[in-house]
């Protein structure tokens, strides 16, 4: 089985049981007075279930391919050395510093720094151009979620 297909029935199995814990256990829990609402808290995630399967299910059938032919699959598991993996493992490991660092250092500065390191890592060498959109771009998520929708986010490190 090819390396798409093996990845879709992972997303696949996750689905399933987050589905099942959208569908049979999200709901028990709600207070009598929330029952009769249309909306309940987890109809994103039942809705987010159903998809995921849908299109996990499209491309473990092989739906999405073209008809086979005698070319070379377009990602080949036995070469994985031939990619650029550092590149993957190093973004990997700065989305879980990124995660790990977001209440410590703040969103602005932990947003900054990831944008930053992350084109860094996949090539980008104008920092005169890479550090002002990095900085533009963490202000305007940070004022989109904070002010407009109202949502709190710590824009600061802690100890400020």
């Amino acid at each position: 089985m090819a390396l798409d297909r093996w990845v879709s029935f992972i997303i696949l199995c996750a689905a399933l049981a987050y589905g099942y814990a959208a569908f049979f256990t999200m709901d028990a829990s709600l207070p009598p007075f929330m029952q009769r609402n249309p909306i309940w808290p987890s109809t994103f995630p039942k809705v987010l279930a159903v998809l995921t399967i849908a299109t996990s299910l499209f491309i473990l059938l092989g739906f999405e391919k073209a008809p086979e032919s005698d070319q070379e699959p377009d990602i080949d598991y036995r070469r994985l050395g031939d990619y650029h993996l550092g590149q993957a493992l190093t973004l990997l490991g700065l989305m879980v510093a990124y995660a790990l660092l977001l209440r410590p250092a703040g969103f602005l500065f932990a947003t900054f720094a990831f944008l930053s390191c992350g084109a860094f890592a996949l090539g980008e060498r104008k920092f005169h151009i890479l550090l002002p959109i990095a900085a533009i771009a963490s202000f305007i998520v940070w004022y989109l979620v904070d002010e407009v929708l109202g949502i709190f986010l710590r824009p600061w490190p802690f100890f400020i």
